[in-house]
């Protein structure tokens, strides 16, 4: 049952997830005029803080876990926040989601922000030792295990966190780093063979190894005490051709899950994160909108197809356009909106250089052209789809991604697709 507007709106809007997107979408609906009540439920006891240093900047130790946290504006001072306390279940029809703490929220309007988790390999074997990046505590406990001398690291998954995590591994002077992955080239997904190549040399070059065209099939373990008393630890990665590496420590990067488990039941299609329509509302209801790397949403920019975009820029994106649909629809008013169309935006920083990319380059991949420099040095990258520019990328210094930044207005005027 498609549920109607709300008479009087008195009960809160409910945000689901209290990490940026949720904060974001806090901050635009009061910014969109919502003067009513806002929860957020995070299952996190921290307040809303930054993600991508993690993997850089905090695990190297440049950078204090206390300098992450995001200074909320003074529009949500008044916002109600539920941290340490997850959203289990949810009834649509009736308004409601239910908490882990025995807790019914009833809500006016619902923000699903419960963004992804940590994908973990299904192999046998030892978990201590294994770690993803996700969280501060997960950053804080491979942060521990990485200061250990003489450690040898495997990480699984060549995509941006696990190359990432190999440079700065090698930064803090880890005896061995070594990325394992069952595809041909790092990154190559994001990035078409031309710049996976030159980034596979960046890396080689500062002295990670890499296993590529590689599956894992098991970890290998020892420690146990007299009697199995004591925790097994990893000492090692097993591969499909028979290779076993030594670790003392592995970082599983293989992918991201969505946390969409409690709208199951409520007719959403989930299939990879929560669905949406081009204003980013939920399964036709104009009550419930979604919003980060959780949503599945069409990009009017390109060609309308649904995608789950995981970049750091999606967050603000998606609250801001989400906020002004749902504010309206509880105000009774029409949002002045058109349809979704952001300009992707993402960032890695490994080693001693960047790279950088506006638009969609995953689109552009089968037409990569040259646009200054050379791949063997600073690069910066064209991708197109049917002869149109559909992204650039950089590699390499500031220049570079200075020169990449200019192509952001090209971008940006390229025409949208009518709703």
């Amino acid at each position: 049952m498609t549920a109607s507007r709300a008479e009087p709106a008195t009960a809160p809007i409910v945000v689901a997830g209290a990490s940026m997107a949720g904060l974001r979408a806090a901050e635009q609906l009061r910014a969109a005029g919502w003067q009513g009540p806002v929860t957020l439920v995070g299952d996190e006891p921290h307040m809303p803080y930054n993600r991508p240093p993690l993997s850089k900047e905090v695990l190297a130790g440049k950078a204090p876990f206390e300098s992450l946290a995001f200074r909320p504006r003074a529009a949500v001072a008044d916002v109600e926040w539920r941290l340490g306390t997850k959203v289990v279940r949810a009834d649509l029809d009736r308004r409601a989601v239910a908490l882990d703490d025995g807790d019914t929220l009833t809500y006016s309007g619902l923000v699903v922000a419960t963004g992804m988790r940590p994908r973990r390999l299904p192999c046998p074997g030892p978990s201590a030792g294994r770690h993803t990046v996700r969280t501060l505590d997960d950053a804080r406990a491979l942060r521990s295990d990485l200061s250990r001398p003489g450690v040898r690291v495997v990480v699984v998954g060549a995509g941006f966190i696990g190359c990432e995590v190999a440079a700065t591994a090698v930064a803090l002077g880890a005896a061995e780093v070594t990325v394992v992955d069952p595809l041909p080239l790092p990154m190559v997904g994001p990035l078409g063979e031309l710049l996976a190549r030159a980034l596979l040399a960046r890396h080689e070059e500062r002295g990670v190894r890499f296993a590529l065209g590689a599956g894992v099939t098991g970890f290998e373990g020892a420690g146990r005490g007299a009697g199995g008393a004591g925790e097994e630890r990893v000492t090692g990665v097993a591969l499909a051709d028979g290779t076993v590496l030594p670790a003392d420590v592995v970082v599983e990067s293989v992918g991201s899950v969505a946390n969409t488990e409690w709208l199951d039941s409520n007719g959403l299609d989930l299939a990879d994160g929560v669905l949406t329509d081009e204003h980013l509302r939920a399964g036709g209801r104009p009550d419930v909108i979604a919003v980060g790397d959780v949503v599945r949403f069409p990009n009017a920019r390109y060609d309308g197809v649904p995608r789950r975009v995981e970049h750091w820029s999606i967050p603000t994106d998606t609250a801001k356009h989400a906020a002004k649909v749902l504010a309206a629809h509880l105000d009774g008013t029409e949002a002045p909106v058109g349809p979704f169309a952001p300009l992707p935006t993402f960032w890695s920083d490994q080693h001693d250089f960047r790279l950088q990319s506006f638009g969609a380059p995953a689109l552009g991949k089968d037409d990569v052209r040259v646009l200054d420099g050379d791949p063997e040095g600073d690069v910066l990258a064209g991708y197109h789809h049917g002869g149109r520019l559909v992204g650039v990328v950089a590699l390499g210094g500031k220049a570079v991604a200075a020169a990449a930044a200019k192509y952001r207005a090209e971008l940006m005027k390229q025409p949208v697709l009518t709703a």
